[in-house]
């Protein structure tokens, strides 16, 4: 029998699902982190969770996701989504030290 998602997990689906088809989404739901960077903010039951996103060529590429444990999101997680969002529009699908395949750059 296949496990049933955990009410967070639905909450944070259907944020995102949300974002997929009404963009551009503005807040409390999608808030602007700069340079093209996003974040889908979902409000769980004491908690909060951010999944930081792109839009390419009408595309939502979801980087990173977090739960908040503090006001601000950790400096180490936005970083971590701003070098994978620089990697994807280089055209790379993962750490190159993996030496995982690239694909071609974006436009």
């Amino acid at each position: 029998m296949k496990e049933q998602p955990r009410a967070d997990q639905k909450v944070i689906g259907a944020d995102i699902l949300a974002v997929q088809w009404k963009w551009p989404v503005g807040k409390p739901l999608v808030d602007s982190l700069g340079g093209g960077l996003w974040e889908v903010r979902s409000s769980l039951r004491g908690r909060i969770a951010r999944i930081f996103f792109v839009v390419v060529n009408g595309e939502i590429v979801l980087l990173h996701g977090i739960i908040k444990k503090s006001q601000t999101a950790p400096k180490k997680d936005l970083d971590l989504a701003r070098s994978r969002q620089s990697a994807y529009m280089k055209g790379e699908t993962n750490d190159e030290k993996e030496g995982t395949r690239k694909r071609s750059p974006r436009k």
